[in-house]
């Protein structure tokens, strides 16, 4: 089975109730299988343009990817994250070597 994947840039304006997002958010991201690839480490813009905080979480399946970002969980933690960040997320699609 193909893995799912989320990718998020995102700037926080208010750390502390980042904090209480990233509380929030381990419930649902535990029902659904996520494993933090990249959890806002210190990066190095080489092209283009991005946000200051890259994320990369890796689901079992793209079905679990897209559920865990529609559940009501998720949603409810992210309901805490929406004041103080601005983002852009996508839900890709894992690529299988032949």
């Amino acid at each position: 089975m193909t893995k799912g994947y989320w990718v998020a840039h995102v700037d926080v304006t208010d750390p502390s109730v980042y904090e209480e997002y990233k509380a929030a958010n381990a419930a649902p991201f535990a029902k659904f299988g996520a494993r933090f690839l990249v959890r806002g480490a210190p990066q190095e813009q080489v092209e283009g343009q991005c946000r200051a905080r890259t994320v990369v979480i890796e689901f079992p399946s793209l079905q679990a990817a897209r559920d865990c970002y529609f559940s009501p969980e998720y949603q409810a933690a992210k309901a805490l994250r929406d004041p103080v960040s601005t983002g852009d997320t996508v839900i890709i699609e894992g690529y299988e070597t032949p």
